[in-house]
Formats: C-alpha cells, sequence, structure tokens
C-alpha cells in the first residue's frame, strides 16, 4: 500500500526530505504523499521514513485506496529508480 498523510498533520517538516521517492509535498492544508512514487521505502530502506521521523502518532497511515503487495512495490521502487 502507499503511505497516506491525514488530517492529524502538523507541517512540521519532518518526512519531506526523508523520502527518497520524493513522493511528500505541501499540499493545500497538509503535506500529501503521490501514490504513484509512494513505495513505503521499499528498495530503500526496511521501515518507511516518513513514519518513522513523523513526531504525530498515526498522522501517516496505509492508504486503503492503494492495496499493493511488497512485490508490487518493489516493481515501483525499480520503476522509479529506472527514470532517474
Amino acid at each position: 500500500m502507499a503511505l497516506k498523510i491525514t488530517s492529524k498533520c502538523i507541517n512540521c517538516d519532518m518526512c519531506e526530505p526523508e523520502c527518497p521517492n520524493d513522493a511528500i509535498s505541501m499540499g493545500f492544508d497538509t503535506y500529501e504523499i503521490d501514490p504513484a512514487k509512494c513505495t513505503e521505502c521499499i528498495g530503500y530502506y526496511d521501515h518507511s521514513t516518513c513514519q518513522r521521523v513523523c513526531p504525530i502518532q498515526n498522522a501517516i497511515i496505509a492508504d486503503p485506496n492503494y492495496h499493493e503487495t511488497e512485490e508490487q512495490l518493489m516493481t515501483k521502487f525499480n520503476l522509479i529508480k529506472k527514470s532517474r
């Protein structure tokens, strides 16, 4: 699954620089995660870095609209890596 930032976000700016895929950007009111770029850090790290650095519990959650297996996330990682 891609991750999503909820309305609990306090715009602390911790998550954006941590994303290796540049999937996080400032939205209208809070930061947002582009599901086309989010691999939950698969291919880079063992855990999602944005969730690790976020000071607000459950502000970044799995997006129920984007069900992806670990294999699908790895495929997305490889496609993103090739396009750079």
